[in-house]
Formats: C-alpha cells, sequence, structure tokens
C-alpha cells in the first residue's frame, strides 16, 4: 500500500517531533525503565504503576505524536490518534481501576520474549533507526508509535491470566498498518512489529487452552 506522503515528509515530522518536545524523550526513556525494574520490586502498588506508564505512553503518542504532528501530513492522523487514545485508556481502566494487568517477572520462553522485546523497543529500534538514518534529530525513540508497540507487547507478555484479550485488538492492528512503513519507507526495524504481535496474540488467547489442556488430562488420569 502506498503511502500518502513522501519519505522526506515522514522523517521530517520526527524532526520537529524530536525538537519540539526535548527532553521529554528522555523522560520517557527513564520512566519506562522505572517501569520494567518496578515489576521485580516489592512497591504495594507495582502493577498500577507499569500501567499507568504504559497508558501514558499511549496516550502522549495519540494526542501529542498524531494529533499535534502527524496530522500535518496526513489527515488519517486524526483517527491514529483516536485509536491510541482508546488504548491508553483501555490500560488505564484495565490496570488502575479493574487491577487486571499483573507483571510479573518469570523464567518461561514467554517471559523471555517479553523481555526482548521491551529490550528492543526501548533500545534496539531506536539504535537500528540511528545507524539506517545517520541523524540523531530523526531517530524514531519510545513515546512515538512502532518502538512503543513493539515494548507494550513485550509487557503484556509479562501479565499474568488475568490479562483482558482485547487490550491485542489495537497493538496487533497497528502492526499491520506497520508494515507498509516497513515496506515503503525504509523502516526495516518495523519488521519486528508484526513478529512481536503474532508472538503476544499466540501465546495469550491461546493461554487458556493452553491451561485446560493438561487440566483435562490430569482428570482423565
Amino acid at each position: 500500500m502506498k503511502t500518502p506522503f513522501t519519505t522526506e515528509q515522514f522523517f521530517s515530522v520526527f524532526e520537529k517531533y524530536n525538537h519540539s518536545i526535548f527532553p521529554v524523550q528522555i523522560i520517557l526513556f527513564l520512566l519506562v525503565v522505572c517501569a520494567f525494574l518496578a515489576i521485580g520490586s516489592k512497591i504495594k502498588q507495582k502493577d498500577k504503576f507499569v500501567a499507568g506508564i504504559l497508558a501514558i505512553l499511549w496516550l502522549w503518542i495519540g494526542i501529542v505524536y498524531h494529533i499535534g504532528f502527524f496530522t500535518g501530513i496526513n489527515k488519517v492522523a486524526y483517527g491514529f490518534g483516536l485509536l491510541f487514545i482508546l488504548q491508553g485508556l483501555f490500560i488505564s481502566w484495565e490496570g488502575g481501576l479493574l487491577y487486571n494487568l499483573k507483571f510479573e517477572f518469570k523464567m518461561s520462553l514467554q517471559a523471555f520474549f517479553g523481555y526482548f522485546f521491551i529490550l528492543y523497543g526501548l533500545i534496539i529500534y531506536p539504535i537500528v533507526g540511528y545507524l539506517i538514518e545517520q541523524n540523531l534529530s530523526r531517530t524514531i525513540s519510545i513515546g512515538l508509535p512502532c518502538p512503543t508497540i513493539i515494548l507494550t507487547f513485550g509487557f503484556f507478555l509479562l501479565c499474568d491470566k488475568k490479562f483482558s484479550k482485547y487490550l491485542l485488538i489495537i497493538p496487533s492492528l497497528w502492526a499491520v498498518i506497520g508494515i507498509s512503513a516497513a515496506l515503503n519507507l525504509g523502516i526495516y526495524q518495523d519488521f519486528m512489529m508484526i513478529i512481536a504481535a503474532i508472538i503476544a496474540d499466540v501465546w495469550l488467547l491461546t493461554r487458556k487452552f493452553q491451561h485446560e489442556v493438561p487440566d483435562k488430562v490430569d482428570q482423565i488420569n
């Protein structure tokens, strides 16, 4: 699918964004690091804190990036902004009010994928982007859509079985949309987004079945 803007226009938005909001990028980075470290802590409200940081990221992207900047070259970004705002509100609702988002460090393949996606979105993604673009002001980092999507899937993989599966819909939809950027705009690090979506969706959507099968086997035995 061809994008309604040029590669130069697209990256110029990141340049304007990065210059305008500095040093918020650093603050968002530190908040995510604190959220990750909080998972292994004994802080009483750690799960609400982690969910709160994720909600802030999604609301920030929806309001500031999409509506504040991206609409300058693509009016569809108003719709994108609404989706991100909704996801931020959904995360706030599930994690802050219903307390359905509980994060935990685990020694499992699912958790290792989660750790990797968090690391990728937070550190590897912007480094790869900088190496390709060779321009720090045009670097895509946390607080922008694609690395935040990857990182969000990582945090979701660290949730327990109370995780509300509808929270996967908007991130997965954006992962599909983001493939056009990877193909048409040369943002090759975005390919990890669809990989993260597939792994997280398969793992989290089939988790109930995974728990039910051993239980039925035990009952038969």
